[in-house]
């Protein structure tokens, strides 16, 4: 057999044009036809690159040099953004980056979905899009002999101390700073990956954009936190509106953050924060989407799409802690919130019954089994919204949906590209993909939002 020769070779420098974004918000440039993955390049832009890594299809390489900028890229307002993983976009201008979003959703819903008579709307953009991340996920550990609390560096697991984050909220970044200083003082061990040792392992910290009250979430790889309660003390001098201090608790050997034994060391349970007319309960282990002034802009979208009059059977799959599912309730006669975490359906009868929203009703339960379920019973919603993780959706969840009969699906998704393959085995399915509206909920990465209007068709 002949050895395929490929156009590049590892260690040389090319001179290519980038011409789409990848999905990890890398450039995508060609070389003589083949791919090559480029971090910090530009749709538009001309560049050298050096090879790091060929492949069978592909190949990765680092940005020398910019032979052509373009216009709309700048100069990140990070310092460390070039080290850091947290973001992929903070290079380009803004209104660039609400477009780039919008080409990704197409070339997703066109390239995989294979639909292309469908409307794309621009990219909703945040009129803020700094300090806008209610939740922070920091992992702590030890570099160079010292406390490091901060991002992984982009496609590794070593730690880039980050004083200060520009899409943390503000009361995050005091969290983080807290934490790193008392750790320090205290000497507390940090988690080694590698030998499984240390006893601090992650941060979370949690704010309620409306009400300011902070949660910080102490992950640890052992059952006991040594001084816990001279951290609790430095963190309440440190952190304003400090309302809880919780104690997660993952002794395995795994890259998931959080374990499954959660304690609370101080104050309260969970934290208050509301979205248009309601208030919500945050617990440590619960959903709530990052950026809570766009999600009043997503979930006003999701209602106008469902299109409600008053007298609909409405079925949320993957409701998390019901935030989409009281948008719903105002407008429909019955509205069914699924959800597999059941802390965060606990949190869901608890905003209802907080918000005094009667006609819903809550299901712990994987969708694949529930939805299937729920037929079996005879219920038979005229509308089906659904938020799934970023795998989408399990096929025999979407062909119960096409089981139901439902009129109209509101689908909204965090990941294009699993979007585009279930949108296309609903058009098998029976639906018409009407219209998508992408949505900026984390500016400055790579990441969108989607919701999608679908349609019966011949209804």
């Amino acid at each position: 057999m002949v050895k395929e020769e490929k156009p590049i070779v590892r260690n040389n420098t090319y001179t290519l044009d980038i011409v789409s974004l990848g999905h990890s918000g890398e450039g995508v440039g060609k070389y003589e036809g083949f791919t090559v993955f480029v971090p910090h390049g530009l749709p538009g832009e001309q560049v050298e690159v050096t090879i790091t890594e060929v492949k069978k299809s592909y190949a990765k390489g680092k940005l020398k040099a910019i032979l052509k900028p373009i216009a709309a890229r700048c100069q990140p307002r990070c310092s460390i953004y070039y080290d850091c993983g947290g973001c992929q976009l903070q290079h380009v201008a803004y209104n660039e980056q609400l477009i780039l979003k919008r080409q990704t959703v197409i070339d997703a819903v066109t390239r995989i979905g294979k639909i292309n008579d469908v409307i794309i709307h621009p990219t909703i953009g945040a009129e803020d899009s700094w300090y806008y991340r209610n939740k922070m996920q920091f992992p702590i550990g030890t570099v160079n002999g010292k406390v490091a609390v901060g991002c992984f560096a982009q496609g590794t697991h070593n730690i880039i101390n980050t004083e200060h984050c520009f899409i943390q909220h503000e009361a995050n970044n005091l969290v983080a700073q807290a934490l790193q200083e008392i750790v320090t003082e205290l000497g507390i061990s940090t988690y080694d990956e590698r030998t499984g040792r240390g006893i601090m392992r992650h941060v979370l910290g949690r704010v309620g954009t409306a009400t300011d009250e902070v949660m910080v979430v102490l992950v640890t790889a052992t059952p006991e936190l040594p001084h816990k309660d001279r951290i609790i003390a430095h963190l309440r001098r440190r952190v304003p509106k400090l309302v809880s201090v919780i104690q997660n608790i993952n002794s395995n050997k795994t890259n998931v953050i959080l374990g499954n034994r959660t304690k609370t060391l101080w104050g309260e349970n969970y934290i208050t924060d509301t979205l248009g007319e309601f208030t919500f309960h945050i617990s440590a282990r619960s959903f709530f989407q990052v950026n809570t002034k766009q999600a009043e802009v997503l979930y006003n979208k999701a209602v106008e799409y469902a299109g409600l009059s008053g007298e609909e059977t409405v079925i949320d799959a993957y409701c998390g802690t019901g935030t989409i599912t009281l948008f719903l309730a105002r407008h429909a006669k019955k509205v069914y919130g699924i959800e597999i975490v059941a802390p965060a359906i606990r949190d869901a009868q608890h905003n209802a019954q907080m918000n005094q929203v009667s006609n819903v009703e809550f299901i712990v339960g994987d969708a694949v089994d529930s939805m299937p379920k729920m037929f079996k019973e005879g219920i038979r919603p005229q509308v089906i919204v659904v938020d799934p993780p970023r795998a989408g959706c399990d096929k025999l969840v979407l062909e119960t949906f096409a089981a139901m009969q439902a009129k109209r699906i509101v689908y909204v998704s965090c990941n294009p590209s699993s979007l585009a393959r279930d949108l296309a085995l609903l058009e098998e399915l029976g639906y018409k993909t009407q219209e998508i509206q992408p949505i900026d909920m984390f500016s400055h990465t790579y990441h969108v939002e989607s919701i999608v209007l679908l349609q019966k068709k011949n209804c």
